[in-house]
């Protein structure tokens, strides 16, 4: 077979042009993403200004509940290929409208949120407060409706920012800030599957074999980087539990893991690995690096004293194991691929 009669997928590209073709397929990629955005926001604005008309007209006219059933019956009849208009979906726009009161806020705010999340805002949470923290989160970080539940159900708002550290007094701001909200207190466990019996090696191999949930649990921005990590110093080895590195904070973070309550000689072993890690590892343009003490459990005055005369930026948490939860959960980081895949099969569907 000739050159020319060859497939065109068989045949040489020319010079540059497989660097071409990723840049095309990358915008492409991000022009996709756009454009299903943009069309999940008017239709959470539309959704929105329907359930505002509701609420207008039953409020000026005095309509009852049943005029929703015929505009459900009426909408469904004109727009026979357009789901979403069923009666339930219709009292959740009156809801929605009725929640969100603020136009600019929906426009700026939970009109980037798919439908769905929406309605998980409405349904698990009673105050508008953690309803706007809730939004703003899932916006920051991409969460699935799944993710979402899952940050609700094991209630984060109380939960981040809440260690005990020293990251205000050892850490330049907005570092520490960072840094603090990077934390939480306690950290969930429970998909583990493990009891509270559980010893630290054991706790390490699920929390590797669970990768992914681990880092959904510790938050947007942490890397894996290893479990027993090995470390010389002089003559001797010696490994670090869990060792990430933060996209934001640009450092390394070294978490042990402690299968017992806290005691402050605790903190020396943590000291002695964080150093050995900024002399070996850190590179010059990366922050210093900071601890994370995850125990059984803690009294937090030993651990606001033991941390007192620390140089080094450390937080303090306490870790659970099986607890029960309302309903078992299936989590998982949401990729772009979920993301997309949200996004692309969203239509406002019935509810």
């Amino acid at each position: 077979m000739s050159k020319s009669e060859q497939p065109i997928a068989l045949t040489d590209s020319p010079d540059g042009y497989n660097i071409w073709l990723r840049e095309l397929k990358e915008r492409i990629h991000t022009a996709q993403q756009r454009a299903t955005l943009a069309v999940n926001r008017e239709l959470v604005l539309l959704y929105w200004q329907i359930g505002r008309d509701i609420l207008d007209r039953q409020a000026e006219k005095g309509w009852g509940a049943k005029v929703i059933d015929r505009l459900a019956h009426d909408l469904r009849s004109a727009f026979p290929n357009m789901k979403g208009f069923s009666p339930r979906n219709l009292k959740y726009m009156r809801t929605f409208a009725h929640t969100w009161t603020d136009v600019e806020f929906v426009q700026q705010a939970v009109a980037q949120l798919p439908w769905g999340h929406n309605l998980v805002l409405l349904d698990k949470l009673s105050t508008q407060e953690a309803r706007i923290w809730y939004a703003q989160k899932a916006i920051e970080n991409n969460w699935s409706r799944n993710v979402l539940v899952m940050q609700i159900e094991t209630r984060l708002i109380d939960r981040q920012g809440n260690a005990v550290s020293n990251f205000e007094q050892r850490l330049p701001k907005p570092d520490s800030d960072l840094a603090r909200e990077s934390i939480k207190d306690p950290y969930r466990f429970d998909f583990l599957g493990l009891t509270e019996e559980a010893q630290e090696r054991e706790i390490e191999g699920a929390l590797v074999k669970h990768v992914t949930q681990f880092l959904l649990e510790l938050g947007a921005g942490f890397a894996f980087v290893g479990r027993q990590v090995l470390i010389q110093v002089g003559e001797e080895e010696f490994f670090i539990d869990l060792l990430f590195y933060h996209l934001k904070l640009r450092c390394y973070v070294v978490i042990e893991l402690k299968a017992d309550k806290f005691k402050p000689e605790h903190l020396g072993q943590l000291g002695f690995y964080m150093t050995a890690v900024d002399r070996q590892m850190k590179a010059e343009e990366d922050g210093v690096t900071i601890g994370l003490l995850l125990c059984k459990s803690k009294d937090k005055v030993v651990a606001e004293y033991a941390l007192g005369d620390k140089s080094q930026p450390m937080g303090i948490a306490e870790y659970k194991l099986l607890e029960s939860l309302p309903v078992p959960l299936q989590t998982q980081l949401p990729s772009i691929e979920d993301i997309e895949r949200e996004l692309m099969g969203f239509d406002g569907g019935d509810v």
